[in-house]
């Protein structure tokens, strides 16, 4: 369709805005606008002038965008993106697929020692691939139905979204790096950014909060002995609380009763490791709800696009920029104790410093999702795990 006459436009934003001044744009400098207008708007329900005048736009193929500058209401309009075309999913079929035979290798289950030699490591796991279907199947579902989460929330707001990509990772304590899906259109307003971002987080921890309770009831109590071969899995504060309720004590208890402060030490930096000590022997169900407690813990670091990352922009806008060195920093720090951080940090680093944009900035989140944000920022302090792994060698 043709581009209407400044004056229509002029009529259309009149119903939404108390116009003080007009600004024509060139298309052609980033980030696209065609206009800009500057004032007041009309209904302090921001999120309904935003609906009506994406209707009244919608026949020019125009939408609008909304900011807050200098404690004014800027209202800019673009070219409508169009639609994005349709998803072919054999890929995320195949590497669905790749996956879950990644993760039952994971957590195949081998009675005696395994060959010296790399090729017959290779036929036995092959051969007990199927005895890891316990620890696929506890896996994969948590983060499935946090990925469904995203997506079905992504429909829900009419926001474009791929499915589930699972990203296989052999060889490795969990056999895969995780899943994501890509988001193929712009969040309408920080409401909607934040419903995406805060789904898959609650719905990962629905499922993931159930199955470690009842993996902790197939776990078994052990001594804590060197091994160069072996690691501890670390702490949350929701994984020690679990294992408080399945056995009654706070674990990995050590030889004798310490303090507070061994236990704080213990938490954040996983040093000393109580030889000697009493901990659980983790059942392959239980370490799938650990491990997807851990991802929960990944998801919600409060930075970038990661889902941690839409929740303090909803709550707090350009403010939550601020704190993004503190972050980096602070990942930098734990690195000291799990190296692993250092990875994490330098990708925040690299990817991290963008938010993602809603067309309507001016809206804020309303006083129920406020409440949810503030609590899933407790939720983030109660699932991560400052040391993931550490390492039993003497």
């Amino acid at each position: 369709m043709s581009f209407p006459e400044t004056e229509i436009l002029n009529q259309l934003i009149t119903r939404v805005l108390r116009i003080e001044d007009v600004t024509s744009l060139d298309p052609h400098q980033p980030p696209g606008f065609l206009m800009r207008y500057r004032g007041q708007l009309l209904d302090e329900d921001s999120a309904s002038a935003y609906d009506l005048l994406a209707d009244l736009l919608a026949p020019y193929n125009l939408s609008p965008h909304f900011r807050l500058e200098d404690g004014r209401h800027i209202i800019y309009l673009a070219p409508k993106q169009p639609d994005p075309k349709p998803d072919n999913i054999s890929t995320n079929v195949i590497l669905f697929v790749l996956t879950v035979l990644s993760v039952m290798l994971a957590g195949v289950q081998i009675d005696g020692p395994l060959p010296t030699d790399v090729l017959g490591q290779m036929l036995i796991l092959a051969k007990n691939i199927f005895t890891g279907w316990p620890f696929a199947l506890s896996l994969l579902g948590i983060l499935l139905s946090h990925e469904l989460g995203h997506y079905f929330m992504s429909r829900y707001h009419k926001t474009p979204a791929t499915l589930p990509y699972f990203i296989p990772f052999p060889f490795s304590p969990l056999g895969t790096m995780g899943a994501a899906i890509l988001m193929r259109g712009i969040p309408k307003n920080k409401r909607v950014l934040f419903d995406i971002g805060v789904a898959g987080p609650i719905a990962g921890l629905v499922v993931a909060i159930p199955v470690l309770l009842y993996g902790l009831t197939l776990s078994t109590l052990g001594t804590i002995d060197p091994n160069p071969n072996g690691f501890l899995e670390g702490n949350s504060l929701i994984y020690l609380l679990a294992k408080l309720v399945v056995f009654g004590q706070l674990l990995p208890a050590p030889v004798e009763p310490q303090g507070i402060l061994y236990w704080l030490q213990y938490f954040f930096t996983g040093r000393p490791v109580p030889f000697g000590g009493l901990d659980v022997f983790i059942h392959p169900v239980a370490f799938a709800g650990w491990a997807g407690i851990l991802v929960t813990a990944l998801n919600l670091i409060p930075a970038g696009t990661l889902d941690g990352g839409h929740v303090v922009y909803s709550l707090f806008g350009e403010k939550a920029k601020k704190a993004f060195p503190y972050i980096v920093g602070l990942l930098i720090v734990l690195g000291v104790f799990w190296s692993g951080w250092w990875l994490w940090a330098a990708m925040l680093f690299w990817l991290g410093r963008v938010n993602a944009q809603p067309m309507d900035q001016i809206t804020e989140l309303d006083p129920v999702r406020r409440t949810i944000a503030y609590a899933m920022i407790v939720v983030f302090v109660l699932v991560l795990t400052p040391v993931p792994f550490m390492l039993l060698a003497p």
